[in-house]
C-alpha cells in the first residue's frame, strides 16, 4: 500500500512545524504542492495523499469518513512525531476532525492546532442527500455549483471518467458521515469560511463546541474555494497562528 506522504527517512532534518493538507473532494495532494514555496522555512506543508488519486490513484477510493480516518492515523504516524498542524477544506476539513480524534486515539498526541476551511462543523453537516451514489449528471451538476472544477474539465470525456468515480466516492464519504460526539480537543481550532460560501456562519461557529482551547473563526471575501483567490493571505494567518502561543480567547475577523 503506498504512503499517504513522501516517507520520513530521506529528509535531511525534522522541521519546527509540519503542516499536514487534506484536500478536498476530488482533488488529489498536488493542490498543496505550491505551498512548500511560500511557507516560512521553519514549516514544512505534508500535503496527504487520500486513496483513488494522485500516487494512490490504483487504490480504491474510500466511501467510509471514520475508517479512512483510522488508515490515514496509521499511516501518518510517523509524521506525527514532532509537532505538527492539521488543516483541511471542505470534505478536508471533516477529515481532519477525525484524524485528530484517531491519533489522540492512538496516543500520538494532539495537532499544535486544528485548521477547518469551507467545512460545517462536524455537528452541523448537512450532506444527507449524498447517503446514496450520485449518477454522472447528479455529480457533475455538484462539480457545477461548487465552482471548484476548471470549466475546461466539462468537455473532456476522458477528464471526467477519471474524476467522477473519485468524486462520487467523496460524496458518500460526507453524505455517510455520522457524528459522534468526542471529548473536545485540547488544542485550539481555527476556522476560516468565505462570505459568498452556502456554509451559514451559525455552523462554521458550531466548531467551537470541539475545543478546550481557543476557538476562532475568520472570514474571507469569496465563495467556497476562497482559498485560490486569498492564499497569500491564507498562509500567512496559518504562520501566524503556528508561529504563537495559544491563548484562551476567541473571535470573529473578516479578511478582504
Amino acid at each position: 500500500m503506498t504512503s499517504a506522504t513522501t516517507p520520513v527517512s530521506g529528509r535531511a532534518a525534522a522541521p519546527a512545524m509540519r503542516l499536514l493538507c487534506l484536500p478536498y473532494s476530488g482533488a488529489s495532494a498536488m493542490i498543496y504542492a505550491r505551498w512548500k514555496r511560500l511557507v516560512p522555512s521553519w514549516l514544512e506543508v505534508v500535503p496527504v495523499e487520500l486513496p483513488g488519486r494522485g500516487r494512490r490513484m490504483d487504490e480504491r477510493p474510500r466511501t467510509g469518513l471514520t475508517a479512512l480516518a483510522d488508515e490515514l492515523a496509521d499511516e501518518l504516524a510517523p509524521e506525527t512525531r514532532g509537532p505538527y498542524a492539521l488543516f483541511g477544506h471542505s470534505l478536508g476539513g471533516l477529515l481532519a476532525f477525525e484524524l485528530a480524534h484517531a491519533l489522540r486515539g492512538r496516543g500520538l498526541g494532539e495537532p499544535r492546532v486544528l485548521f477547518a476551511s469551507a467545512a460545517a462543523a462536524p455537528s452541523r453537516r448537512e450532506d444527507g442527500r449524498w447517503a446514496e451514489p450520485l449518477d454522472d449528471d447528479g455529480l457533475i451538476a455538484e462539480m457545477r455549483r461548487l465552482s471548484g472544477t476548471a470549466e475546461e474539465v466539462f468537455g473532456n470525456r476522458d477528464l471526467l471518467e477519471m474524476a467522477l468515480p473519485v468524486l462520487r466516492a467523496d460524496f458518500l464519504l460526507c453524505g455517510r458521515y455520522a457524528y459522534r460526539r468526542h471529548p473536545p480537543l485540547g488544542c485550539p481550532i481555527r476556522v476560516f469560511g468565505g462570505t459568498q460560501d452556502d456554509i451559514a456562519a451559525d455552523r462554521l461557529r458550531a466548531w467551537e463546541v470541539e475545543t478546550r482551547g481557543e476557538f476562532t473563526l475568520e472570514m474571507f471575501d469569496g465563495d467556497h474555494f476562497f482559498l485560490r483567490a486569498h492564499e497569500r493571505p491564507l498562509l500567512d494567518r496559518l504562520a501566524e497562528w503556528l508561529g504563537r502561543p495559544a491563548g484562551r480567547s476567541g473571535g470573529i475577523a473578516a479578511t478582504a
